[in-house]
């Protein structure tokens, strides 16, 4: 007993216990997404996969490793809050369908590794996967897969299959044989039961949010506003709200005319994707209700040459109102969200393209760096974890050797990117 003793004694004596070791990060300018201004010549230091000390020429510990990015502006991992990493670009219906009908989901999975894998490299070290698009759960295996270190991606809250009313959603049975069964990129419902069916099955699966659509079928009236028809019944949307907030979780509304909207602000949504055509009692309600907006502006302008030439022009009539539309949302101070739809527009563009249409629809660059870190941040609940570089954060830092608060372009061109602690990519 005593020489077992003395061999743990000794062994203990020539291999001490050793604390994780720490990485010193120095950055010429910092962006901690909280701040106004960056701070110059700060130091970060990292342990293990969390922030531990942040500060203006931070003493470095003896035996630290140091990443010198001293003429580099660092910034927290960036968060896009709607992506698709299982859909590849749908400018067209035929577009969709080929994916849909032509691709199986393990095929589609495959893909959807090389997406996650785009979007860590391009700085989106957090995504909010807004639903598979048919491919049913597998997004919470890629979320599962990332977690694991099967695979390299994001952070991923996901929302699985989305939730739509009978017979309102791609691929319409009417552009088929009436005899096939048409596969559907979501989960449709018809009635209250089948709406809170749809919620708690698509939760007991693994989704962390729940999204619907909400309208379809925009149309323009000769005064310039924009309508469309509405997907649910109140009973429907309140069900889908009762049951979310029950669950404690949150929902998010494609919703881009008054007719969803408003539904879906009273139903209790926390945010509403596109909204391209919104107006002015829309965007009180939402500063009223604390709702958040995603705008998905690029992706707007990249489908909209190719749908028009396909004979629907209400992406151009939309592109025509969103800077006026934008304004009025950001002046009034509805809590405007960085959100691309990436997957709706082919994942070889970069996402951070966004920033630039935010910048120039009148946000400041810092505003709409915050908008993808702390403001997305709250959105997921993660606030004080994820989307600002502070003592007690996840790790998730990026680098770019331009200076994004004179030229936010800079963040197409992410040099530096660390998640959880691990270095990704450092050019």
């Amino acid at each position: 007993m005593r020489s077992a003793l003395f061999s743990l004694i000794v062994l203990a004596i020539a291999f001490p216990l050793r604390s994780q070791t720490i990485t010193a990060i120095r950055c010429g300018a910092l962006i901690d997404g909280k701040s106004d201004t960056p701070t110059e010549n700060a130091v970060i230091l990292v342990e293990g996969n969390l922030i531990k000390a942040v500060g203006r020429n931070l003493p470095i510990p003896p035996g630290a490793t140091v990443i010198d990015l001293s003429k580099a502006t660092v910034l927290p991992g960036l968060i896009d809050a709607h992506t698709h990493i299982l859909l590849q670009g749908d400018i067209t219906e035929e577009d969709y369908a080929n994916q849909i009908l032509k691709e199986s989901i393990p095929y589609r999975t495959l893909r959807a590794t090389v997406s996650c894998k785009t979007a860590l490299l391009h700085g989106f070290t957090t995504l909010r996967d807004l639903e598979t698009e048919g491919a049913m759960y597998a997004d919470v295996d890629l979320k599962k897969a990332i977690n694991n270190g099967i695979i390299e991606g994001p952070r991923l809250f996901v929302a699985t299959r989305a939730i739509s009313t009978t017979g309102h959603y791609s691929l319409r049975n009417s552009a088929y044989a009436w005899e096939l069964q048409i596969p559907k990129g979501l989960q449709e419902v018809t009635g209250a039961d089948e709406a809170r069916q749809a919620v708690r099955e698509q939760l007991s699966f693994g989704a962390d949010w729940i999204k619907i659509y909400a309208d379809r079928g925009y149309y323009q009236l000769p005064d310039g506003s924009f309508r469309s028809l509405p997907n649910f019944s109140e009973e429907e949307l309140n069900a889908i709200g009762d049951e979310v907030r029950l669950e404690h979780r949150k929902f998010a509304a494609h919703a881009v005319t008054r007719d969803g909207i408003i539904p879906a602000i009273k139903a209790g949504v926390t945010s509403i994707e596109h909204g391209f055509g919104m107006d002015d009692e829309c965007i009180a309600l939402m500063v009223e209700k604390g709702v958040y907006w995603c705008p998905t502006i690029y992706v707007n302008y990249y489908v909209a040459e190719g749908r028009a030439a396909a004979g629907n022009p209400m992406n151009k009539a939309f592109n025509d109102a969103l800077p006026v539309v934008f304004a009025k949302a950001h002046k009034a101070g509805v809590k405007i969200v960085f959100g691309t739809d990436v997957g709706g527009f082919a994942w070889t563009e970069n996402e951070a393209k966004e920033f630039s249409y935010m910048v120039k629809f009148g946000m400041s660059p810092m505003e709409a760096i915050k908008s993808a870190t702390t403001v997305a941040a709250t959105l997921l609940d993660m606030e004080g974890k994820i989307g600002e570089i502070s003592p007690g954060a996840f790790a998730d830092i990026v680098a770019t050797a331009g200076k994004p608060l004179t030229d936010i372009s800079a963040l197409e061109q992410i040099s530096f990117v660390m998640k959880n602690g691990t270095v990704y990519k450092q050019e």
